[in-house]
């Protein structure tokens, strides 16, 4: 497979003026693009936002989001290896490995998590007037997490794990509503088809998904993307779900730290609720 370099060079004589600005700069600067949104970049190349997106189309992405997973995969392609699992192996020492992974997919997810896409999500989640996480399969406790914590906070949440009931809840919600699917794959039928008819009724609509290359891409507003390789002995995708819950987590506090008096109030009638549950 061809790495984002390799893409350049190739189609670099194809290229504009502007474009060719943005070439270079990539090329010389490519452990740097991770940290570059498309804003800062196009400021450094001199051209628009537009001329960024054209460029990463011209090399076969979607846009910039996913230029970045890209050079993210191609920086990474020796560290994000998960590490070989062996029958001689100690439990432990599966363990330690697995840790290892975790740890590899979380910094390769911060590096391709948009901060203004998070920040974006998380202002809709947190005036949203109903929210509605959708999961299938391995995603299916990520939504139940996400829905607990914002049900934490007072507010009107709930998740879905079922696809029939995915597909009436989407025909039904509103305009004052948000909805926020998952799916690793990002080709989930039933978790697809619900965010679009969530869409058509007019909720905000969010997705997080490992592929910028993917149908869930088109039915949402918000993409939150992850970067998380799952092998063989990985059947659960652990990795996958633990920056899944990373950014769930990240939202949860976001509207905790700037949460007006009424939910600051919801917050500590949650845990009066909770306290004689525990001795």
């Amino acid at each position: 497979m061809e790495s984002v370099i390799q893409k350049i060079r190739t189609h670099y004589s194809e290229m504009g003026p502007a474009e060719k600005k943005i070439a270079d700069f990539v090329t010389g600067n490519i452990n740097d693009i991770m940290a570059t949104s498309i804003s800062e970049l196009a400021e450094l190349c001199g051209c628009g936002d537009a001329t960024v997106v054209r460029f990463s189309r011209r090399l076969g992405f979607e846009g910039y989001q996913a230029l970045k997973i890209a050079i993210a995969g191609d920086l990474g392609s020796a560290s994000t290896i998960s590490s070989e699992i062996e029958k001689s192996d100690s439990c432990y020492e599966i363990f330690s490995k697995r840790i290892n992974d975790i740890a590899v997919a979380l910094n390769n997810t911060q590096a391709v998590l948009d901060a203004e896409a998070l920040e974006k999500a998380a202002k809709t989640i947190m005036n949203a007037k109903r929210i509605v996480v959708f999961g299938l399969g391995n995603s299916a406790a990520v939504a139940s997490d996400a829905a607990h914590k914002f049900l934490r906070l007072g507010l009107n949440a709930q998740a879905c794990t079922d696809n029939h009931l995915q597909a009436i809840i989407a025909s039904h919600i509103d305009r004052q509503s948000v909805a926020v699917a998952i799916s690793h794959s990002g080709s989930s039928k039933d978790i697809v088809e619900a965010l679009r008819l969530s869409k058509i009724g007019g909720a905000a609509t969010i997705a997080i998904t490992n592929y910028g290359s993917s149908p869930i891409v088109e039915a949402a507003d918000i993409c939150l993307f992850t970067k998380s390789e799952e092998t063989r002995h990985s059947i659960l995708a652990m990795s996958s779900r633990i920056a899944q819950l990373a950014i769930f987590d990240a939202i949860y506090t976001y509207i905790v730290v700037n949460a007006d008096k009424a939910s600051m109030q919801a917050i500590y009638n949650t845990e009066l609720a909770l306290q004689n549950k525990k001795y």
